[in-house]
């Protein structure tokens, strides 16, 4: 199903909201606000019959089906009326960035949900990398707000033989004004036409991509070598998984989040990427992150 026309609705809805809260005439002002407010409350106490009713009968099959509908789906979470836990909801988020983990040698792990907050433990290579935060931003936390646009806040923690002794925890935080500077992902290609054995360079969007392909699994990185800042386009993959910068010499792990072997301190910026079921392949692109 097609949610284009919802999503517009929607954006249509928040946009008269915010200029009738924004009307200089505070007369005007209480009585615009006054009506969605009360047409809110009504159609609010009508879903919850609605829901209510469904939830005596249903088998679960209808609650999915409903949950499914991006603008149902909407609607029930503005009344706190979704039929599928919060807790599922993120760990089904979680499932649908695990392939982008994984491929980098890391995992997710959720910890609690608690007031809003929901807690993860990043593991394997996620845990301490440089680019832990941007991984966070652009892939996880899209999902979270893709399926749990309830949640308030995302604390991210590395596991506990990893954590420093100084460090903290990884904060995001979810306010619904940025869901519309968000990155979003885009299409980069079919599968096969990223090659097996060799980096190849791609325009996603206009942005050059480099992905690289080691036995069924896909890497997307930015193709800059932050050793000598050249192009990596003509690198040689050597022992299988590691990409050497034709310039500098420097060896980068693509199976470690792009690790420099020569120097630990520098690594590859990892593009947050999916394979999905119709073999597309789709990457998160935005704004750089400092590691």
């Amino acid at each position: 199903m097609d949610d284009t026309r919802a999503r517009e609705l929607i954006a249509d809805v928040e946009g008269l909201l915010e200029r009738a809260e924004a009307l200089p005439d505070p007369v005007a002002r209480d009585t615009a606000v006054g009506v969605a407010q009360g047409l809110l409350e009504l159609y609010g106490e009508g879903l919850e019959r609605i829901v209510g009713a469904v939830a005596e009968r249903d088998d679960g099959t209808l609650a999915r089906a409903l949950a499914d509908d991006e603008l149902v789906s909407h609607l029930l979470l503005l009344h706190d009326l979704h039929p599928v836990p919060v807790a599922e909801r993120v760990q089904g988020a979680l499932d649908e960035v695990r392939p982008y983990l994984d491929s980098h040698g890391g995992n997710v792990e959720l910890v609690a949900i608690e007031d809003g907050v929901v807690r993860l433990r990043m593991e394997g290579s996620c845990s301490g990398c440089p680019s832990s935060s941007m991984t966070l931003s652009l892939a996880i936390e899209d999902a979270i707000r893709t399926w749990a646009p309830d949640i308030e806040e995302v604390r991210a923690e590395e596991a506990p033989a990893a954590v420093p002794a100084a460090s903290g925890l990884l904060q995001i935080e979810l306010p619904q004004a940025r869901a519309s500077s968000h990155p979003a992902w885009s299409m980069a290609g079919g599968v096969p036409e990223v090659p097996g054995g060799a980096p190849a360079l791609k325009h996603v969007s206009g942005e050059p991509v480099l992905f690289v392909r080691l036995d069924e699994r896909y890497y997307a990185y930015r193709p800059a070598c932050p050793g000598c800042e050249g192009s990596l386009e003509d690198a040689v993959l050597e022992e299988r998984t590691r990409l050497r910068c034709p310039a500098c010499g420097n060896g980068y792990d693509v199976r470690r989040a792009g690790r420099c072997a020569e120097a630990p301190e520098l690594h590859l910026e990892p593009v947050p990427l999916l394979v999905g079921e119709d073999g597309l392949v789709r990457v998160a692109l935005g704004s750089p992150v400092a590691g």
